[in-house]
């Protein structure tokens, strides 16, 4: 009985071996991936995470739909005027007038 036991303890630690090999391995190649990773990052750029808040959504809010309204009024004057120069013109005091109507709408 007692080799018998001896036998099953020596196949349980055999396998847990192996266990403990493969866990050895992948956590050395998941170091390695790790420090691969971060030499690459290190070299780019960090990204900024956008501002939270309530503030921060009304100014996106307020921001989109200042977009959406020149970018509306650049296809209404496309479907209205055929000619290239109102286009053209149309687009241009959008894009100057743009910033300064945003501007003028903060409240700083």
């Amino acid at each position: 009985m007692s080799k018998e036991r001896a036998r099953r303890r020596e196949a349980r630690e055999r396998e847990a071996a192996i266990v403990a090999a493969a866990r050895a391995a992948e956590a050395e190649k998941r170091e390695r991936r790790d420090l691969r990773k971060r030499a690459l990052t290190r070299r780019t750029p960090r990204r900024r995470s956008r501002p939270t808040g309530v503030l921060a959504a009304r100014r996106r809010r307020r921001l989109g739909a200042t977009i959406a309204i020149v970018v509306a009024l650049n296809v209404l004057v496309w479907v209205i005027f055929p000619g290239w120069p109102m286009r053209a013109m149309a687009l241009i005091v959008s894009l100057l007038v743009t910033p300064v109507v945003l501007a003028m709408t903060s409240r700083r």
